[in-house]
């Protein structure tokens, strides 16, 4: 692990003025594999949103290493609309877009790859399936699939193992450590504290503020936990505005 390939100062993110993540600053190493812990409400989402630039911190800065195209995003499903009447090879060819363009078009190349995804995944012969009908354990490995196929050196997960069975778990938990195997460097947002000790060598803890950010066996300690736990119980969601200096 190198030089970060994402680095927090002094980040702040809010909703409407108020805060939603509190003065975050630590750095992501490259070639590292990192969860974000917390209680519900933390904030873990809202600090992935912001890395990835969907929002805008309102003090503080987030620096990305790497051009865009080099990061891989998987939002929360109940984000994404599975209603939409597309197939699963076509959800996972538009893994390839950020290396095609918009408008580039995607050849048999793409789709044979897209393919190979699919089976990386335990889909092979639902290329033709539509989203709608698939499992939700389905429809993530559908996910990892896309991400496979856009072969990011940054990989960010948002509860990637949320609602899905164990099996589909378990395979899923292998790519994610295939991927740090390769040396890319994952993020992900996590609920489950057993994981992150199992597979997760660095944590960042958080409770709207940061609780720690390290070596997990360091960060996910009874009294820090204790503190996230009761950070989060005591958060007021009508606290003064958060005053961003210029």
């Amino acid at each position: 692990m190198n030089a970060p390939v994402i680095s927090l100062d002094n980040v702040t993110v809010t909703y409407n003025r108020h805060p939603a993540v509190h003065h975050v600053s630590g750095s992501l190493a490259r070639g590292s594999l990192t969860a974000i812990a917390g209680p519900n409400g933390a904030g873990k989402s809202t600090l992935l949103r912001a890395i990835m630039g969907e929002l805008k911190p309102a003090e503080g800065a987030i620096r990305r290493a790497l051009p865009s195209r080099d990061y891989g995003y998987l939002p929360q499903a109940a984000d994404i609309n599975r209603r939409f009447p597309v197939s699963v090879i076509d959800t996972v060819v538009t893994g390839a877009w950020k290396r095609a363009g918009a408008f580039g078009g995607i050849g048999r190349a793409e789709r044979q790859k897209a393919s190979e995804a699919l089976a990386a995944v335990g889909l092979e012969g639902f290329e033709t399936r539509p989203i709608g009908s698939l499992s939700a354990g389905q429809f993530q490995r559908t996910l990892f699939a896309r991400l496979l196929l856009q072969d990011a050196s940054v990989i960010i997960l948002d509860e990637p193992f949320t609602a899905i069975d164990s099996r589909t778990t378990q395979d899923l938990i292998d790519i994610v450590l295939h991927w740090h195997d390769e040396g890319r460097t994952v993020v992900a947002v996590l609920h489950d504290h057993e994981q992150v000790r199992t597979h997760f060598p660095q944590t960042l803890l958080i409770a709207r503020e940061l609780i720690g950010w390290g070596a997990t066996e360091d960060v996910m300690t009874k009294h820090n936990l204790s503190r996230a736990r009761a950070l989060a119980e005591r958060w007021d969601e009508n606290a003064p505005v958060c005053e961003v200096t210029s």
